[in-house]
């Protein structure tokens, strides 16, 4: 479709240019000017001529009308004017057998713009806090993040996935004091995170009553950044455990990371940014702390050093960036946070400008709302959260439930029960925009009816099913389509058209849910073509193989899509 609308941009400027001697728009501004409407029979690609009404001095009936005068071309099959609009109606049946054939050709890179050959994009995402568990709360960051590395690979970049780990801070001196007041090795041994993070609740509810706790956290911590022997023993402990703990809800999602420096790495390469602020003059006392004054930008200023001269986020962050830079030389840094932490990636970005990397326009803030249970905040600290450990373990448990009523088989297969019901989760997490806040329900998550992972991934089962009674897939060779197609044929080839335009879509916007719309849209047309189409029984041997082929495309593209939202693809389910 990209072609065509590229296409049908050219046809009208050049049309423009011969009717009109006002200044036109560049190709590309009229090819962004173009809709796809949401009834065929307005066409298959649309024109509104309002938008060249004031620069034309001209109604948009009268623009459309003396267009359609002078565009022609046998890409489309009618051109036609109707009010302010100039609709453009494709040749079903040459779309469908090129896309068929383009499809078979490229395979599982059908739909990639490529335009990361050649280019490195680090990507910072997931991050958990050591000691504390993965909950519904680190999911956005988790999986937009890593489906965000999916889709630049895709493109072709390659890519360099971190997980910069919360290793560092005042909690471990929470932790280390909890864990000497009413812990002890053997209940760690045995439950692990969760033991640590009952005690680091304790913490909290204990220092309610008795604030000096918090005070004697701070001395703790502040030996562990002397290089106290003992609280780097319980330090190096507490992650060595979190980490385990993480490794299986990695698993279950198929996430791997190149990368698992956390904040403490930096802690000896802080020292060199700071001295170069300070030779740059960027630095100035504000009640004691170091700061970098940003008012000239309207932010508050960039805290660099407290009073007592440690570090904070900006700090860590500002040497992180630098050594990725001198480690992977990349083209894009993408962070993927929390949009409350908008302002703190908004300051250090400036601070590393003015500090003078000319690399400074390469990092990216990539934000998405926050979730809540039942409309309260999620926080370790009260213990108000959904383990997402607990949330899989459920999904899964309901796909055997499900499976078992049904008899479809999956009951039987672990493999299939947790590809079909983390992909529950995952999918309703990424099927509406990044920045929309989520009230999270676990009853709509779990839910395997209407437009949900379980759906997709069960239309994408059925075109393996089709594939297998079928014989395997038919060579394109031959399949012509030189026929009228149904109305369920002509969509379903406009649908798998459109692919490799939500890719870019959902890569120009860092948007994940571009490609979880497109998959439903995609699932609904197939499954209409499907219920309405003799596909394997049709009476002529040419349309069998149409719609095979049809069947193949769909697999094929819809295994990539499913792919990129961090989606398994079992064949039966």
């Amino acid at each position: 479709m990209k072609e065509l609308k590229k296409r049908a941009a050219a046809l009208i400027l050049d049309a423009a240019k011969k009717n009109f001697s006002a200044e036109l728009p560049s190709p590309e501004e009229i090819e962004s000017m173009l809709e796809y409407p949401p009834d065929p029979a307005m066409g298959d690609i649309a024109f509104p001529c309002f938008r060249l009404s004031r620069t034309l001095r001209t109604a948009p009936p009268k623009i459309a009308a003396t267009l359609a005068e002078g565009v022609h071309d046998a890409s489309f099959s009618k051109i036609e004017a109707v009010g302010g609009y100039l609709n453009f109606f494709l040749d079903s049946s040459a779309l469908a057998g090129r896309i068929c054939s383009t499809i078979a050709a490229e395979g599982d890179m059908y739909g990639s713009p490529r335009t990361g050959n050649g280019k490195t994009v680090v990507l910072d995402y997931s991050s958990p806090n050591v000691a504390k568990p993965f909950h519904i709360g680190h999911l956005g960051t988790t999986v937009i993040g890593h489906s965000l590395k999916l889709l630049h690979e895709f493109a072709g970049y390659h890519c360099v996935g971190i997980n910069y780990l919360g290793d560092w801070g005042t909690q471990f001196g929470k932790l280390i004091v909890a864990y000497r007041k009413w812990g002890s090795r053997e209940e760690v041994e045995s439950r692990e995170i969760d033991e640590l993070v009952a005690l680091y609740v304790r913490f909290h509810a204990e220092a309610e009553n008795d604030p000096a706790l918090n005070e004697e956290a701070r001395r703790e911590f502040a030996k562990l950044e002397a290089g106290d022997e003992e609280n780097l023993a319980l330090w190096r402990w507490f992650k060595e455990i979190s980490l385990r703990e993480y490794q299986k809800t990695y698993r279950l999602l198929g996430i791997s990371f190149d990368s698992y420096n956390g904040e403490s790495f930096y802690t000896d390469k802080m020292p060199a940014q700071i001295e170069k602020m300070k030779q740059l003059n960027l630095l100035t006392l504000d009640d004691g702390a170091s700061v970098v004054n940003l008012e000239e930008w309207k932010m508050p200023p960039c805290l660099i050093l407290k009073r007592d001269g440690s570090t904070l986020y900006p700090t860590r962050d500002i040497a992180a960036a630098v050594y990725r830079y001198d480690t992977y030389r990349f083209d894009k840094c993408i962070y993927v946070t929390s949009a409350g932490q908008s302002l703190h990636f908004a300051q250090w970005f400036k601070v590393v400008e003015l500090m003078g990397y000319p690399w400074y326009d390469r990092l990216v803030h990539v934000p998405y709302g926050t979730v809540s249970l039942g409309g309260a905040k999620l926080a370790t600290r009260t213990g108000n959260v959904v383990l997402l450990k607990d949330l899989f373990r459920e999904a899964i448990d309901k796909v055997r439930e499900i499976s078992a009523e049904k008899n479809t088989g999956a009951a039987g297969s672990e493999e299939v029960a947790e590809a079909v019901g983390v992909g529950a989760i995952i999918f309703y997490y990424l099927s509406g925009n990044r920045m929309h806040d989520i009230n999270f329900s676990l009853s709509d998550a779990l839910s395997f009816d209407g437009a949900t992972g379980p759906y997709a991934q069960y239309t994408y089962a059925r075109t393996c099913s089709l594939l297998e009674k079928a014989g395997g897939v038919p060579a394109t060779d031959g399949i012509a389509f030189d026929r009228s197609l149904t109305e369920e044929e002509r969509t379903l080839s406009r649908v798998l058209a459109l692919f490799p335009e939500r890719v870019t879509e959902a890569l120009d916007t860092y948007e994940p849910s571009v490609i979880t719309r497109y998959i439903l849209d995609l699932c609904t047309a197939f499954n209409r073509f499907y219920h309405e189409c003799q596909i394997l029984t049709a009476e002529q041997e040419s349309i069998r193989r149409e719609r095979i082929a049809l069947t193949a495309a769909t697999h094929t593209v819809l295994r990539r899509a499913l792919h990129l939202i961090c989606l398994k693809t079992p064949e039966k389910i």
